[in-house]
């Protein structure tokens, strides 16, 4: 695991430092009004030009393609009809930027391709998200201009450099309204200060785990158990670490996460981290991205909602081996989880069996979460059945049957 440092896992992050110092500038010029809505617009999306060159090179036309094929969509086409064709534009390239780029024999240390995939991703987000805007009348492709302020407006939407490379996903309506704004945010250096210290933190809670992780390669039968969980804990300090340098990227530019889509806070921290419902981490776990799956797919869905969304992130993601598995695994999980506590709780009527139940199912959550996260990082089916034929599928497997048992015996709650 030394390996895993912080530019192997999060191979954008010196990108995303480099940029600090452009979103303060860029807050400072608005605040002081030297800069005009128009020269705004264009410095967002100059500043994420550039940042897209530098941080994938010659792989920027990976994402210039489908941005300015989304805004030639939205400006265009019906309103009815633009969010399907944006939604096709998008998953289409995305899926083959995924097949090619994952067909080619890459430089393992080139981490242009891996950023570049990454940076369409969050591109599919906010482009459908938009277009969805537009389908339901809370934004006009025009915004009231001519068409080239809107395809000004709507490029730097889609490619403005704090939110480039890394999310949460910033909706076009709060976009426009903090790029319109003449009022620096309130604190917004001090609460992005604060986050690169709480990112500091848990890079160091990395480093030290990581180092108990080479310490102790090698497990056998239920063993493993406690090492595939710290795997996954260092996963999970991984993505935290990500979402809380995208934040405060965004918050330094002015642009801070609305309160109900942040990807992290320390209320969400220490819900991920000892909640014993998996619902509620699923719901929790990189919240900008659930809203837009909830939105996308689950809403719209009429039949096996929860499947379609999780098969839908599994697509989205990339569709690698263990992607789906790890993916289809966790809708089943959910569901199970969504029938198991009700039956569970219902039958815990004294406060000792009350902190038996929860103390139990912490453990499996905290388990099967690890199960979940260390599928979907595997690379290679081969690895993936090893995963499968472990020790480590005893709780999974455990939950499934219960959802088995339950299946026929109540309704769904939550």
């Amino acid at each position: 695991m030394h390996c895993a440092d912080l530019l192997v896992l999060l191979p954008a992050a010196p990108y995303r430092l480099a940029a600090f110092p452009f979103a303060a500038l860029f807050q400072h010029l608005c605040a002081s009004g030297h800069l005009s809505l128009t020269a705004r617009y264009i410095f967002l999306l100059t500043g994420g030009c550039l940042l897209a060159i530098t941080a994938m090179g010659s792989y920027t036309v990976l994402l210039l393609i489908p941005a300015a094929g989304s805004v030639l969509i939205l400006l265009s086409v019906s309103p009815a009809y633009a969010h399907i064709w944006v939604f096709a534009l998008q998953m289409s390239w995305q899926t083959l930027c995924h097949l090619c780029l994952s067909s080619l024999e890459l430089d393992p240390h080139d981490a242009r391709p891996a950023i570049a995939v990454s940076a369409i991703m969050l591109l599919t987000q906010k482009a459908t998200s938009l277009a969805l805007d537009v389908h339901e009348g809370l934004v006009s492709p025009q915004l009231g201009q001519g068409p080239l302020q809107g395809a000004l407006s709507l490029s730097s939407y889609l490619l403005f450099f704090p939110a480039l490379l890394g999310g949460p996903l910033c909706s076009f309506g709060r976009f426009r309204a903090q790029a319109e704004s003449r009022d620096a945010l309130p604190g917004a250096l001090r609460a992005a200060g604060h986050r690169c210290l709480g990112a500091m933190a848990l890079q160091w809670l990395r480093r030290g785990l990581a180092r108990g992780l080479a310490s102790r390669q090698r497990c056998a039968g239920l063993g493993c158990l406690p090492h595939l969980w710290a795997r996954a804990l260092h996963l999970r300090l991984a993505y935290y670490l990500h979402w809380v340098l995208d934040e405060a990227l965004l918050e330094a530019a002015g642009f801070g996460p609305e309160t109900e889509q942040g990807d992290l806070s320390i209320c969400d921290l220490w819900t991920l981290e000892t909640t014993h419902r998996l619902a509620v981490f699923t719901r929790t776990w990189n919240k900008s991205t659930s809203c837009w799956l909830r939105r996308l797919i689950f809403q719209r869905c009429p039949v096996q909602p929860l499947l379609a969304t999780f098969a839908f992130s599994a697509w989205w993601h990339g569709l690698r081996p263990g992607q789906i598995f790890g993916f289809l695994c966790w809708a089943v999980m959910v569901e199970a989880d969504y029938r198991i506590h009700p039956f569970l709780s219902a039958q815990a009527t004294s406060q000792g069996v009350k902190l038996l139940y929860r103390g139990t199912t912490w453990v499996f959550t905290q388990f099967i979460i690890a199960y979940i996260l260390v599928a979907v990082e595997t690379e290679s089916f081969s690895m993936l059945c090893l995963l499968w034929t472990s020790y480590s599928s005893i709780l999974p497997l455990s939950y499934g049957l219960m959802l088995l048992l339950l299946l026929a015996k109540k309704p769904k709650q939550s």
